[in-house]
């Protein structure tokens, strides 16, 4: 399993990712789904797609943030390999992302808060560098974690109370 304690330097550029998926998880919690943003960055710095938890407004339980940064970052490609592409994600990719994420060739995720009761690349296991698949993709963690575990925890605690 990876280790859920980062040994590197997240950069300016990386922190200016995260920054984004952030925007896009707040963008999410204010539709009434959970605070997951995404983008998806071209290894020359180029932001490709920026999404958000639509499960709700899309009444798709595969319209995770994940998902629609991938669909968005190949339409504008026009290829469904994304290599040398990184996804930033303000929460650990589930099962269903991890294997997406493996399909589309990413060459690196970096996420926010872990998942311990659904995340796939680190917590429950990690799909993204098993070596019985037929790519692995580098994996990062922790960066803006608290920031996006907040979110979360906001958005959950108001469902909690009802507000």
């Amino acid at each position: 399993m990876t280790e859920l304690t980062p040994d590197w330097v997240f950069s300016e550029a990386d922190g200016a990712a995260m920054g984004v998926a952030l925007e896009e998880a707040r963008v999410a919690a204010e539709a009434g789904d959970v605070p997951v943003g995404a983008v998806i960055v071209a290894a020359d710095g180029t932001v490709l797609a920026r999404a958000h938890n639509q499960r709700e407004s899309h009444r798709d339980p595969t319209a995770h943030a994940e998902i629609l940064a991938l669909r968005g970052a190949a339409a504008a490609l026009g290829r469904w390999r994304l290599e040398g592409c990184t996804l930033y994600v303000t929460l650990e990719p589930c099962a269903m992302c991890a294997a997406a994420v493996v399909a589309a060739r990413l060459a690196c995720v970096v996420w926010g808060a872990p998942d311990p009761k659904a995340g796939f690349a680190g917590s429950l296991g990690n799909l993204l560098d098993d070596p019985r698949l037929n790519h692995r993709v580098a994996v990062r963690s922790g960066l803006q974690a608290a920031e996006s575990a907040k979110l979360l925890e906001r958005f959950f605690a108001k469902l909690r109370t009802g507000g």
